[in-house]
């Protein structure tokens, strides 16, 4: 048999695991990675951390080094080595040796692009000055660690509030600077929606970081040692460095160069196998662009996961066998001062832009254990459904606590395909320090069933304000004089029979309590006795979370309830 030679360009995830993978497949072949960095292979996501000291030993961020694949694999590794040029017609590349200056040729039979993104450093004025950083390497994070150490630094701005920003402003944090936040964005976390993100800029805000959104980056000006941020707005913000975390973009500069086809999303195009429109050449990682999942659209997902393994599946089809990558859903969790947020699927954001089904959202927020064991923190959830079939689009979860997990079971059922009226019966683990016996995942299933089986009807949380529903909260007198929603009326759920003559028929009854059990047991008493009513998926809890400030002490709610009760 002939030996077949395999090139990769570029090693960290997707590289390093399909090498890893075609030896394992393949005794026979050659293999060979150019990686452009010092490193083979590198933990990219520990970066903030190393900054931060939670990691203190650099070669702790070493997944595997050129010696280790000789060793263990029979691969060769060249570090420093930058693959300037692709010559599909010859099934050539053309490599620069960085430390020598030397150029020159190797052919392959198999070629693997694995090329990754880079931060995005947009051309603003003073963006090339000392001080200004990016986050995607190790010399990149130590430069960062040795600017703080050797300055003394005590004031930083994070340009951008996506995960790399707000793990880069936990660990500065976490080293003592105070640290000044900044999103283009009408929110932090822009991939949220905007009701999920309210915890975490209520978390930062607590721990003393400075949180501006709506308002982008503008440019750099030196003031004596320190330089000054200026934004759009006008304002400006003094530090000793700033981090720029405002987003990445695929490099596909080789690609295009090669006459590789790019989609529409911007990264390479790829079919299920990795192969790019070059029978010889296969690209996997933060440069390609996939398939979304759950709408079927094109995207690119810089993830590690996919990028791991979009590298077997590159693997696989170089050796021949049936293989398939099916897409991405986009399953992602962030920690930031004690804070954890976690999606996976469709943000109603995207599937409003997309416009493809019809869909409904639930809210619930029970605790991450059960209630009677002391230390349960809430997980706010909010869980998108198509409908009328139920089946799972998408996932988000903020909280302090088991927060991960619930996501990552709700992963696994987008994944399969599964519907709401499978959460329901999802069988979970239980033990009071773990769970409940309705695990918050079967929550979910639950609330959303009963609004399809026609149980129950949810308004609309967006439609509040507007709204000329009465708003009845059926809490207790004393949950109530604690803060409500801005004009409603209490009627306790124990009382409500004995007070229906309360309500109007004329309008629609919007009911709510504090999580939405006791109001669901209203709606369902309401209706059988004939009124128009809805339920607040959540209840108080929903509007407490992503209204902070919007609460209104009970004196002012309890006069509405008087007058409704003179016209009535």
């Amino acid at each position: 048999m002939q030996t077949k030679r395999v090139l990769i360009i570029g090693g960290v995830a997707g590289g390093a695991s399909c090498a890893a993978r075609l030896r394992r497949l393949d005794e026979r072949c050659e293999i060979v990675v150019f990686e452009r960095g010092p490193y083979a292979s590198f933990a990219n996501c520990g970066l903030p951390y190393y900054v931060g000291n939670v990691i203190t030993d650099e070669k702790r961020l070493l997944v595997a080094t050129p010696e280790l694949f000789r060793a263990r694999f029979n691969i060769d590794v060249h570090t420093q080595h930058e693959v300037v040029a692709i010559h599909p017609a010859a099934r050539e590349v053309e490599v620069k040796d960085l430390a020598g200056g030397r150029l020159f040729r190797e052919k392959y039979d198999a070629l693997v692009l694995s090329p990754g993104a880079s931060p995005i450093r947009p051309a603003l004025p003073g963006i090339d000055m000392d001080g200004i950083f990016t986050v995607r390497n190790i010399p990149d994070s130590r430069k960062i660690r040795e600017w703080i150490e050797n300055r003394h630094a005590r004031r930083a701005v994070v340009a951008g509030a996506g995960f790399i920003g707000l793990e880069m402003t936990e660990n500065l944090v976490a080293r003592g600077l105070e640290v000044t936040l900044l999103e283009a964005a009408p929110q932090v976390m822009p991939l949220l929606d905007p009701e999920m993100a309210v915890p975490i800029e209520k978390r930062l805000r607590q721990c003393g970081v400075g949180v501006h959104t709506g308002d982008a980056v503008t440019g750099f000006e030196r003031a004596d040692s320190a330089l000054r941020v200026m934004t759009q707005s006008g304002r400006s913000f003094a530090a000793d460095l700033v981090i720029l975390s405002i987003g990445v973009r695929p490099e596909t500069g080789l690609a295009r160069s090669a006459g590789l086809a790019i989609g529409p999303s911007g990264g390479i195009q790829v079919d299920a196998c990795m192969r790019t429109s070059d029978p010889a050449i296969w690209a996997v990682g933060d440069a390609v662009e996939v398939t979304d999942v759950v709408t079927g659209m094109p995207c690119v997902a810089p993830l590690a996961g996919p990028a791991n393994r979009q590298g077997r599946i590159a693997a696989d089809s170089i050796c021949g066998r049936p293989t398939a990558f099916r897409g991405a859903q986009g399953t992602t969790v962030c920690g930031c001062l004690g804070i954890t947020v976690a999606l996976t699927g469709a943000t109603e954001k995207r599937l409003r832009a997309w416009g493809g089904c019809e869909f409904e959202s639930v809210y619930l927020h029970p605790g991450h254990h059960a209630g009677y064991y002391p230390g349960a923190r809430p997980i706010h959830m909010k869980l998108t459904y198509r409908r009328p079939d139920g089946r799972i689009l998408g996932a988000q979860a903020v909280g302090e606590e088991g927060v991960e997990r619930r996501v990552d079971v709700l992963a696994m059922a987008l994944q399969k395909q599964a519907t709401v009226f499978d959460l329901e019966e999802a069988e979970l683990c239980y033990a009071p320090q773990y769970g409940s016996a309705k695990d918050p995942v079967n929550l979910a299933g639950m609330i959303a069933a009963n609004v399809l089986r026609g149980d129950v009807s949810l308004a609309n949380w967006q439609e509040i304000a507007e709204t000329e529903a009465l708003l009845l909260d059926v809490r207790e007198p004393q949950e109530f004089a604690a803060g409500a929603i801005p004009g409603a009326v209490n009627i306790p759920l124990p009382q409500l029979r004995t007070r229906l003559g309360e309500l109007p028929r004329e309008r629609e009854i919007w009911v709510h309590c504090g999580v939405g059990q006791r109001s669901y047991y209203a709606v369902r008493l309401l209706a059988a006795h004939g009124f128009r009513v809805k339920n607040l998926s959540g209840g108080y809890q929903t509007f407490k979370t992503f209204h902070p400030d919007g609460a209104e002490k009970p004196q002012f709610v309890e006069s509405r309830l008087n007058e409704h009760r003179e016209k009535i």
